[in-house]
């Protein structure tokens, strides 16, 4: 027998001598899985004698007369005494890398055991279906001690390195990915298999075929490496890259052949679809696997017509090359082109006449069952429609505990009226109950904290939808990575009891979330943040946050706690304590005209304030039963105080009605509000973050004016929503998201107040307009001020109150000027639309958004001024035609008018930003770190002049009035520039929708 293959056993030497005067036999046993023979391999003896020789063959022959009986009887004696023989020793011979403590832990026979040669055969069969050896043959030798086993082995080289020359068109990551897939077995320091070197030829040929390249050639290239390893060399010569030609499509004389080549989903050019001339603008690459499946899809746009017998035959392909002038290079074309015949037979356009039903024990309401179908009768028949309406009918039974419902549609045809009519038989099967409800993986949430967001009960009758539901459930909790039904739960039937068992494997994400931002913005100038949260506080589903963001212009501090369930109901209470101080400088907007000092003069008409607020809130809601709507109730109370750090701030604060009778500087101190805000929310979302599918709706209404002393409404909407994109060639799965969120918010005062300026509404940031700055994309107002300004000399300097004391400071002319401030919006619309393209799972994504948003101050009643406000802007004089001792003598009353009136071309401007965007989910702080650049296409470019009502009359007569009226008209009533950015490049931790 041939060593090394599998019907090489074994073979056992051993050598017995038996002596006859003087003759011996020399006799070998072979051991097969058959049993013992024997036979003789030599012979031999040794006499000079003629007698000896006589006497020799005499005693020869008589000998040979019994040697049968004498060889059966020491065949019976040898397989005694090697029945009783003791494996002695087992010596490996041989093997270079595999130890031999591997070696004999394959082994059936063992050291002190008795020698059985079905066993030495089951060794062999062990070891040769380890695919660790080229060659394997064990030998018995007999010693004193008993037998020993020599096992001799040839082990398969090891492959060292793996080279593919002349691989262009695919990755070697996208080489290995499909070994992976197809388990091919092969990779470095793996053992070298001839039938696995062609497996990983013919799946690089059909990967290569499926990327254009149908007469790629692959020869592999084997380099032995002493002792014992290989260097593979796969040789690829990928030969012209084939595309598809032509699609042409025979009998078909009902529906046109472009709808039909725009069904072939795999196969068909590239272009504009529905556009005629520019439908087939780019060729796509040849995959004849995909080929037969495009067939069948020619064949379901017949039946989606009413086609329903319509048939396509075996496709015809013309390998041609290709010709012409390229319209890019306008250079002669390269390459191969693949034409394509589809034979059609159409058959006759059936309607739908009905539906029918049997078996239905349980459902006996056919309007219900028919209700699962969306086509009507006497409309043509639609293969998908109908299909859908299957599926449909399944979900509705599988709602009712029937989970091995099924419908088997039988068609009847009407060939006189071309009508069909189907007779749907169904298999009800019976009701199943859940009889356990079982977790796995859950090493921190308590069971009951799962069980209790479930809306499937033990004992209740199994509902496929719920189940499901419940699983969309967990989602929103975040306590796991996405639940997914298929995946992670698994059903156990028990038929005979009619109960089905459910098992859902989790796994727990890290429940500690703490998240890190910091750089350089707008309203935060440079600022660090930290914030914890622990989302399921002791596994108990209970939520502790702290955050803290100190930076050179904002301070947030906040400590929280919230409890999803009280007294094992699903009551949601929390509360949080907050102490937080914000900057707000608008002067970085701006781009002013004129010399450094008319800048600084123009930057105390321009907003800038801070506001420090503490307060508490505290919060409860409260689910509807079986759905995902939740009603809530929030009550804060918080009291702030503003500063102001330029004349327009001070003003637009101290006058602006939003405290009724408290006016001036008493006006920024002690702003009490006392808050309820009422929300309703449905929330349908498969994921917190990064939802795949899936919506959400919130309303709130904020009402302000309880206790305290403001007083308004607030009324905020939004909706959010997430859908898969199915049906592109490179993500069949729909992978991809595309997303987008509506939103619009409104603030009016009440009670005869205006809404406090620091609620209005500001635009810009990450989070609703990413390529502006914080709170930048608002309207700007014109807001009335009294400034001081210096009466100056030609000489620069200024006239002094008392010439024999100039420490007591100059003489200071009053002037009516127009601050400009960001007034914000009482109405805001923010449009968020993006498509999220994961790149591995949901840790990291490459995101395309287009952001638009509009901040309008739409009511001019809520900009009023009060009359206390107003009366402190009307009563004082202005100007100083004349001064005695150091005071202004005479001046005009101004009359100012008592609304805010909008800068005119600043109102009602859109915003739109778009660009991309990274995402990464840092698996430590749980949160996502994101770089993204956007370009602002439509943004506030706004040039304009300030209102002026200074005039010559309220300066004194001379060389220093006429100098100080110069400078006063240079400061106040020069040009200015708004100018938003163009591009944005960003880094934040945050979301955006």
């Amino acid at each position: 027998m041939k060593q090394g293959s599998p019907a090489h056993i074994s073979e056992l030497g051993s050598t017995r001598s038996v002596p006859y005067n003087r003759l011996f036999l020399k006799i070998r046993l072979i051991f097969c899985s058959e049993g013992v023979t024997i036979f003789p391999v030599e012979r031999w003896g040794a006499s000079s004698s003629a007698q000896k020789s006589q006497t020799l063959r005499r005693s020869l022959r008589r000998t040979l007369q019994f040697l049968p009986l004498f060889c059966c009887l020491l065949a019976l004696t040898a397989w005694g005494q090697q029945s009783q023989q003791i494996v002695s020793q087992i010596r490996v011979i041989g093997n270079r890398e595999i130890p031999k403590e591997t070696v004999l832990a394959r082994m059936f026979s063992h050291v002190n055991d008795t020698y059985d040669p079905l066993t030495v055969e089951r060794d062999f069969n062990s070891l040769w279906n380890t695919g660790y050896f080229d060659n394997v043959y064990i030998e018995k030798e007999d010693s004193p001690k008993g037998v020993i086993l020599d096992v001799y082995v040839t082990e398969k080289p090891t492959i060292r390195e793996i080279n593919y020359k002349g691989l262009n068109s695919v990755t070697q990551s996208d080489v290995l990915d499909r070994f992976k897939k197809e388990k091919v077995g092969i990779s470095v320091e793996s053992k070298f298999d001839e039938a696995r070197m062609a497996h990983a030829i013919a799946v690089l040929k059909e990967l290569l075929a499926e990327h254009g390249h149908q007469f790629a050639t692959i020869k592999p290239d084997i380099k032995k490496i002493p002792p014992a390893s290989v260097q593979i060399n796969f040789i690829i010569k990928e030969g012209p890259k084939v595309k598809v030609g032509d699609i042409r499509f025979t009998g078909n004389e009902h529906v046109k052949s472009r709808e039909l080549r725009a069904a072939m989903r795999n196969l068909r050019p590239v272009g504009i679809p529905h556009s005629i001339f520019l439908e087939n603008l780019f060729a796509r690459t040849y995959d004849a696997s995909k080929l037969e499946e495009d067939s069948e899809r020619v064949r379901q746009a017949y039946r989606d017509r009413g086609y329903l017998r319509a048939s396509v035959g075996d496709a015809k392909t013309h390998l041609r090359n290709e010709t012409g002038l390229s319209l890019f290079t306008f250079r002669p074309k390269k390459g191969k082109r693949i034409d394509i015949a589809l034979p059609i037979d159409e058959g006759g356009r059936y309607r739908l006449s009905k539906i029918t039903f049997t078996g239905n024990k349980a459902v006996t309401n056919v309007r219900a069952l028919r209700a699962q179908f969306a086509i009507k009768d006497g409309e043509y028949f639609n293969a998908t429609a109908f299909a859908k309406g299957l599926q449909n009918l399944q979900k509705a039974y599988g709602q009712l505990g029937y989970i091995n419902f099924s419908g088997i549609p039988n068609p009847t045809f009407d060939e006189a009226n071309h009508t069909v009519a189907f007779n749907v038989d169904i298999d009800e099967g019976k009701p199943y109950y859940v009889s356990r409800i079982e977790f796995q993986g859950n090493t921190t949430t308590r069971d009951f904290v799962i069980r209790r967001e479930l809306m499937l009960e033990e004992g209740q009758v199994y509902n496929s939808h719920l189940w499901e539901l419940s699983l969309q459930r967990l989602n929103q909790l975040d306590y796991f990575d996405p639940l997914k039904v298929d995946q992670d739960s698994e059903t156990h039937q028990n038929a005979e009891a009619g109960t089905v068992d459910l098992l859902l494997k989790v796994k727990e994400k890290g429940k500690n979330s703490i998240g890190l931002n910091g750089g350089v913005s707008g309203l935060g100038g440079s600022f660090l943040g930290l914030n914890y949260q622990t989302n399921n506080f002791l596994g108990l589903g209970e939520t502790l946050s702290v955050q803290a963001n100190l930076g050179e212009v904002q301070r947030n501090i906040r400590f929280g706690f919230n409890e999803p369930y009280v007294h094992n109901r699903p009551l949601n209470l929390g509360f949080q304590i907050f102490n937080s101080k914000q900057d707000y400088n608008s002067s970085k907007n701006y781009s002013l005209t004129g010399s450094a000092n008319q800048s600084i003069a123009t930057q105390s008409l321009l907003q800038k304030y801070n506001q420090e607020s503490t307060g508490f809130s505290v919060s409860g809601s409260y689910p509807i039963r079986r759905s995902f709507k939740r009603l809530g109730f929030t009550y804060t109370l918080d009291k702030s105080s503003v500063s102001t750090f330029s004349a327009a701030s001070t003003s637009f604060f101290q006058t602006l009605a939003f405290r009724s009778g408290i006016q001036g500087q008493n006006a920024l101190e002690g702003i009490v509000s006392s808050m309820a805000s009422f929300s309703f929310m449905e929330n349908k979302l498969d994921a917190t973050y990064q939802p795949h599918s899936g919506h959400e709706l919130s309303a709130l209404l904020q009402v302000a004016g309880l206790w305290g002393n403001v007083r308004y409404i607030s009324p905020v909407v939004e909706y959010r929503s997430f859908h898969p994109v199915k049906g592109l060639k490179f993500d069949r799965e729909g992978r991809n998201v595309f997303g987008y969120r509506l939103q619009a918010s409104y603030i009016h005062g009440v009670s005869g107040d205006v809404a406090p300026p620091f609620n209005r509404f500001y635009s810009g940031g990450e989070s609703e307009l990413r390529g502006f700055d914080i709170r930048s994309a608002t309207p700007y107002g014109f807001v009335p001020t009294k400034v001081m300004f210096n009466l100056t000399n030609p000489d620069g300097s200024t006239v002094p109150r008392d010439p024999t004391n100039p420490s007591d400071g100059a003489i200071q002319i009053p002037l009516p000027v127009y601050g400009i401030a960001s007034i914000g919006g009482d109405l805001n619309i923010v449009a968020n639309q993006q498509y999220t393209i994961p790149i591995y799972a949901r840790t990291v994504a490459f995101v395309i958004f287009n952001d638009f948003g509009m901040d309008m101050a739409t009511s001019t009643s809520q900009l009023r001024q009060s009359p206390e406000g107003q009366a402190m802007l009307n009563s004082p004089l202005y100007g100083c035609p004349n001064y005695t001792n150091g005071a202004c003598q005479g001046g005009v009353q101004i009359q100012f008018d008592k609304y805010i009136a909008p800068i005119s071309g600043t109102n009602y401007v859109p915003r739109d930003s778009i660009g991309g965007e990274l995402d990464v989910m840092m698996p430590i702080i749980n949160a996502p770190i994101r770089i993204y650049y956007a370009y602002n296409p439509v943004r506030l470019e706004k040039d304009f002049a300030q209102q002026n009502l200074i005039t010559r009359s309220m300066f004194p007569s001379g060389g220093a009035g006429d100098y100080t009226y110069k400078l006063a008209e240079e400061f106040y009533g020069s040009q200015l520039q708004l100018r938003e950015p163009k591009k944005t490049f960003r880094l934040s931790v945050s979301t955006t929708f």
